[in-house]
């Protein structure tokens, strides 16, 4: 049972033996296996259709023929019902039967994990997220980077990579001569001790508009970041102790988001490795000197004929361009890499689409191995009139504010819902219901695109959001603690054939979990899970509303209690690979 895992998957590579079978060109035919409308069954096959448009045939001709190979095959016919509907359309309606056979072959987290886990097993891949500037607090819009950059981790980790989570820090450049000069002449050393990061702020604050209106504290603070880039020891040292906070803060609010980097390398880390990359370059005269700058040009792209990309600047200084380049090689030698996932906000597009040409040209140049490059884009958190949103005071809404407040509201519904309910339990309830509206409500729009920041929807009990989730699950395990002892030890043995039209949906929704997670792996968007659970969830609430779960008779009870658990499974790992955790009850 185990090569049936991903049925699509299956059923393609058998459509495509029946194709070579009836003589088509397999060098123009591809099976294009896909979920089908229920209405004509769960799989539907659309290779005939463009293979007999490329070739002039008939396209129904052409299935039939597939089809005739397809209905000897013992494989499928013991576990399908097949069709042919319009032009040429072959349609895979699975018998109960298999999906009761399919659900007890996958019946635990470990049984789903093992197979998912041969799609990217032997790949290590470095996923570069979060990456804030060191001395600043983060505000909302770090939060995207946070969770879809976890949630990719997590799933792929669960397909069997290896990964490795990088925190690619801003820790280095200009900002550090005016925090440190306004560091040294207006520190509020009780502020540091309460609010690290929001004092380190401030200072930089106060740094950067006094170098504003005064051009001789501007050469000071410039002498402070070329003391600091001499290795001068106070300042060297005051870096150090600005790192420490910076980090020690950011931890905090990773903790509260369930988040945790494997290394913090930032900027700082690759300033003594650029060297590498600038010989490199302009050994394979890949860049170039234009106007004391040294820039590599993209003359096939239209776009980058006349924007070059910037890899040292005229007064011989790094940039991110110099950084970034002696990152990728990094990965590349040092955590030997297969791939890469940069996430950060759209308006790094240009640089990320520069990045990865300059380093497949240069690598290439160099015999090195390229490994495979994503760079995960994501749109802004908005408010109701489309911009970003801010505090009453205008400026940015800190991150942890934003959470603690989410805790707050989660807390007056939870115990309004639930007054006699022990006060831990309100807070903890309140805790995670809190903390999974946030990050849920940030993973279901398409990352690519804005969307709205609303209390009301984050934190409502209806539509495709965390506590409608949560909620779900927390009823699936009420039903299973009113049952005897020992039943669902006994529901596999005792399970019959699905019947009704609502088991057989549900089933049929469970075993899509295997193609959802495969979209979202292969296009690195995870709204296609959360999409999925909203869907799989109200399968169940279909199921369940329309048939009795504890009723006498045991095989129909045990089939009912088989997709209840089988439901539950799936409920709570997929939101564990969203990052979101689940509750015994709400």
């Amino acid at each position: 049972m185990e090569d049936w895992f991903d049925v699509a998957g299956k059923l393609d590579a058998l459509v495509t033996k029946a194709a070579q079978e009836a003589k088509l060109d397999l060098e123009q035919f591809a099976a294009d296996v896909r979920p089908a409308d229920p209405r004509f069954g769960d799989f539907q096959a659309n290779g005939a259709l463009p293979y007999a448009k490329r070739n002039r045939e008939n396209p129904r001709g052409i299935a039939e023929s597939i089809l005739a190979v397809l209905t000897s095959n013992e494989q499928v016919a013991s576990r399908f019902e097949l069709s042919i509907a319009g032009p040429g359309f072959i349609n895979f309606k699975m018998k109960p039967e298999f999906t009761l056979e399919w659900l007890k072959a996958f019946s635990s987290e470990n049984s789903l994990n093992q197979s998912a886990s041969h799609l990217m097993e032997g790949k290590t891949i470095v996923v570069d997220y979060g990456s804030p500037n060191t001395a600043k607090q983060m505000h909302v819009g770090h939060i995207r980077s946070l969770v879809i950059g976890e949630a990719i981790c997590r799933l792929l980790e669960f397909c069997g990579a290896k990964v490795i989570r990088d925190n690619h820090l801003g820790d280095w450049g200009t900002a550090y001569g005016k925090l440190f000069y306004a560091y040294k002449r207006f520190l509020d050393e009780e502020a540091l001790a309460k609010d690290p990061l929001g004092e380190l702020e401030r200072l930089y604050r106060v740094g950067n508009e006094i170098a504003e209106k005064d051009e001789e504290a501007l050469q000071e603070c410039r002498d402070e970041l070329v003391n600091l880039q001499n290795g001068e020891a106070k300042n060297v040292e005051l870096w150090k102790l600005v790192n420490e906070y910076s980090i020690k803060g950011l931890k905090e609010v990773y903790e509260l988001l369930d988040v945790e980097f494997d290394h913090y390398l930032g900027e700082s880390f690759y300033r003594d490795k650029v060297d590498q990359v600038y010989e490199e370059l302009l050994e394979t005269r890949i860049a170039e000197e234009s106007q004391g700058a040294l820039v590599v040009f993209h003359p096939e792209h239209k776009r980058y004929k006349k924007q070059p990309f910037i890899i040292r600047k005229s007064d011989g200084a790094s940039n991110y361009a110099s950084t970034d380049l002696a990152t990728m090689l990094y990965r590349l030698e040092h955590f030997k890499a297969d791939g890469i996932v940069i996430v950060t906000d759209d308006r790094q597009k240009d640089h990320f689409e520069q990045l990865e040409l300059t380093t497949k040209k240069w690598f290439e140049k160099t015999g090195r191995e390229t490994p495979k490059f994503d760079h995960v884009m994501f749109g802004k958190i908005t408010d109701d009139q489309g911009k970003t949103i801010k505090s009453r005071s205008g400026d940015p809404i800190r991150l942890i504010d934003l959470l603690e407040e989410s805790i707050q509201r989660s807390y007056a519904i939870v115990s309004e819902k639930n007054p006699d309910l022990p006060e831990n339990e309100l807070q903890a309830i309140a805790k995670t219901v809190g903390i999974s509206s946030v990050k849920y409500a940030d993973l279901t729009p398409n990352r690519t695109s804005d969307y709205v920041f609303s209390w009301e929807k984050l934190l409502s009990l209806d539509g495709n959001t965390a506590p409608y989730l949560l909620y779900a699950a927390t009823r699936i395990q009420s039903i299973f603690r009113k049952l005897e002892p020992g039943i669902l030890e006994k529901i596999e043995l005792e399970a019959n054939a699905f019947e009704t039209s609502e088991e057989q949906a549900l089933a049929r929704k469970i075993i899509e979990f295997v193609g959802s997670i495969q979209t979202t792996i292969d296009t690195l968007r995870p709204h296609t899970l959360c999409s999925y659970l909203y869907e799989l969830s109200g399968a169940f609430s279909s199921f369940y509303n329309a048939n009795h779960v504890i009723v006498d008779q045991p095989d129909i009870r045990a089939r009912r209690l088989l997709l209840c658990r089988q439901t539950l499974i799936i409920l709570k790992m997929s939101l564990g690979l969203l990052g979101i955790q689940t509750l015994e009850r709400m």
